[in-house]
């Protein structure tokens, strides 16, 4: 098979620490294009990355470039109309998380994706981590028994993105660390439950460090007076029709001793606890309390985000992380917005 024509559409971090270094390493791949409005970012990644063509316009490049696949990098207000536009060209999209604003983009996505028989995957990396791999096969294989309940969580002390930028404006970010941070691990329970359907949701959000001067975080403030419209934490709670509930809690910023992410997962026959990577395995064996920590450094990856896209695309599959799949997990987000908006629990 000749190898895919890949482009991508964003010059930022993300473009380049994750999307393009992981396709650069695929034999069956060939970077073509790379497009920006900052030309001179699409330069600096194109120069790295050995890109041949670069593009101010994303649009010019799908009409000039034979595309098979492309890498949706942008702020998370242009996912949407990227992708479908991708997909109106036959062009296969591994859209970065959030997968849209909120979910009737989301089902627009699905749409398009269906209409015109592509493949879409939403990179949520986190269910391709080697302990993910480790807890979903545990999980599959039944060592936890009925799971009843889940607790999970990304908190930061200081870890606000860039003040003044999209991330801090609403409109072009869709929200906070709920959007931001809670679609990975609120994504990574769910699959590892294999996507039950939803009952309800309830949840609360605050924004208490819009003046903060100590920012600390991965981002330098855009501006001092920018605009600054999101909730830096959210919590809240989810009702499974299946009887198992979820609890969950996301922040960007709270007075707390250090940066963590973690999910607990109870089942009636084991229990799973994972913290900054490390995971740990309770259980009972012959009347004796078992507590395992599992060796996850497996010699070979066993399952590479981008490797695994681009097989789908080969084998004609439906990748992990799917647009439908993306969709429901939009649907969770817009409910703990509106519940917290509200002040009621939301039932779907």
């Amino acid at each position: 098979m000749k190898k895919l024509r890949y482009a991508c559409v964003g010059a930022g971090a993300v473009a380049d620490y994750k999307h393009l270094l992981g396709y650069s390493r695929l034999k069956d791949v060939e970077i073509v294009a790379i497009s920006d409005p900052d030309v001179g970012a699409a330069k600096r990644l194109a120069e790295k990355y050995s890109i041949p063509h670069v593009y101010e316009n994303y649009e010019e490049m799908f009409e000039k470039e034979k595309l098979d696949l492309i890498s949706v990098c942008t702020p998370n207000y242009l996912h949407a109309p990227i992708s479908i536009k991708a997909m109106e060209k036959g062009i296969h999209v591994h859209c970065e998380k959030p997968m849209t604003l909120n979910a009737k983009e989301a089902h627009k996505v699905v749409e398009a994706k269906n209409k015109y028989k592509t493949k879409f995957m939403v990179g949520l990396n986190n269910r391709f981590t080697n302990e993910s791999y480790f807890v979903k096969k545990y999980i599959e294989e039944g060592y936890l028994g009925e799971i009843y309940h889940v607790k999970t969580g990304w908190r930061r002390r200081r870890g606000i993105p860039g003040k003044g930028g999209w991330f801090t404006t609403k409109e072009l970010s869709g929200g906070g660390p709920l959007i931001d941070l809670g679609v990975h691990f609120i994504d990574l329970v769910m699959y590892f439950m294999d996507y039950p359907e939803i009952k309800s949701v309830s949840a609360a959000t605050y924004s208490k460090f819009s003046n903060s001067t100590s920012w600390n975080g991965w981002s330098e403030a855009k501006s001092g007076n920018g605009i600054y419209n999101v909730e830096d934490m959210a919590v809240g709670f989810i009702r499974l029709k299946n009887g198992t509930t979820i609890d969950f809690e996301f922040s960007w910023a709270s007075n707390i001793e250090g940066d963590y992410n973690y999910y607990e997962i109870l089942g009636d026959k084991g229990g799973i606890w994972f913290k900054n990577g490390q995971i740990k395995v309770f259980s009972e064996v012959v009347n004796t309390l078992v507590d395992i920590m599992p060796n996850t450094n497996y010699p070979k990856k066993p399952l590479d985000e981008f490797e695994h896209f681009v097989n789908c695309i080969k084998e004609d599959k439906e990748p992990l992380a799917s647009a439908e799949e993306g969709a429901k997990l939009m649907e969770i987000i817009d409910a703990a917005y509106l519940s917290a908006e509200k002040g009621v629990e939301i039932v779907l």
